[in-house]
């Protein structure tokens, strides 16, 4: 029995390392603090700042519960286990056999260890070059991103889009929302390159096309990332998107620039100017962020990554679908002889090796 008593308390042991390492009992506090704003009586009075609590709620929810309910089932076997009954050591091996495997999976979260990694994700996908070719892999590359996140469990709301000239997509803005989603995806920044026959001429020729993706963690609390009012050029325009009758025919989309940085952004997918301009200012604020990280990052290489024009050179993976099929991430060297998988969401193993490869990096 001293040896399940010593696997008992080594697995313990384990655990409380780990919640260390997430602050569980901070996240705890958190939580039981949204609980009781949660309760109060004029807690909807202010609805979008109650929906916002609750959506926090509820990611907080379901990170914390899997630790919790781990929590409690290896203190019931340590406690078990000191009982010294020798009847029970058989089913004890098998418990915790299974704790330690869920310890395991649990301890996937330990890989987010950036300062954003819990946050929702900006996704801005930009068509480089290769014309309408390219404007098409920019859309193919969105359904990619979609059909990943649906299959996640995660949910994405589309911020910005502009149609390309024939087909596909000139650019296109999604937030997609859930647990750790900028730490997973923060690895797709950067520009990606297709080859394949092209269906946009009559000879069927052999195209490479290139599309720029650009990861942002969401900062939506203005503290976060203070920005000085007198830093802002704010442009109001008519807009030109798919908005209704009532977006078309006013002043409603939004460009705000941020002078110091000369960064850029236009929003004019919301129907009221107010709305574009609360979209374009969280933008602004994630920009601003990984800005800021890029800035104070050790490995700048790492976190800006080919953070230049979509083109020829600067591809952080390929995607070929002619004349052989594959696709490579040049940087963790993973790579898989099927696209077509890949192109329809099946991205985990690309994104575990290139978290595998940002520890190794640390």
């Amino acid at each position: 029995m001293q040896d399940v008593i010593e696997q008992a308390n080594k697995l313990n042991i384990d655990l409380k390392t780990a919640l260390d390492h997430i602050s569980f009992d901070e996240l705890m506090r958190k939580k039981e603090q949204l609980d009781k704003e949660t309760t109060a009586p004029d807690f909807w009075q202010d609805n979008l700042k109650a929906q916002e609590i609750m959506k926090t709620q509820n990611k907080l929810r379901a990170r914390l519960m899997p630790w919790v309910d781990l929590k409690k089932s290896i203190e019931e076997l340590v406690e078990l286990s000191m009982s010294n009954d020798q009847s029970l050591k058989a089913e004890l091996e098998t418990q915790l056999k299974t704790a330690a495997r869920n310890l395991e999976s649990a301890k996937e979260e330990l890989k987010f260890n950036g300062p954003y990694d819990e946050r929702d994700a900006i996704i801005s996908l930009y068509a480089g070059a290769g014309g309408t070719d390219a404007q098409d892999w920019t859309q193919i590359l969105l359904r990619m991103y979609m059909r990943w996140a649906e299959k996640s469990g995660y949910s994405v709301k589309t911020i910005d889009e502009s149609p390309g000239d024939e087909a596909g997509l000139k650019s296109v803005t999604v937030e997609v929302s859930g647990p750790f989603v900028y730490g997973r995806l923060r690895g797709e920044h950067g520009v990606h390159r297709l080859v394949r026959l092209s269906p946009f001429n009559s000879a069927a020729s052999r195209e490479t096309s290139f599309a720029k993706v650009d990861v942002l963690p969401k900062i939506d609390e203005p503290d976060e990332i203070k920005i000085d009012e007198k830093d802002l050029r704010i442009d109001v325009y008519r807009s030109g998107g798919h908005g209704g009758q009532s977006v078309n025919t006013t002043d409603s989309a939004v460009r705000v620039t941020h002078i110091p940085t000369g960064i850029s952004v236009a929003i004019q997918n919301e129907r009221s100017q107010l709305q574009n301009r609360e979209t374009a200012m969280t933008v602004l604020r994630s920009r601003l962020a990984r800005l800021e990280m890029e800035q104070h990052a050790e490995r700048l290489s790492e976190l800006k990554g080919p953070n230049t024009s979509a083109e020829w050179g600067n591809q952080i993976r390929s995607y070929v679908l002619h004349p052989y099929k594959q696709v490579k991430d040049l940087r963790t060297k993973y790579e898989t002889s099927d696209p077509e998988s890949v192109l329809d969401g099946n991205l985990d193993g690309l994104i575990n090796a290139y978290l595998e490869y940002s520890i190794s990096l640390q």
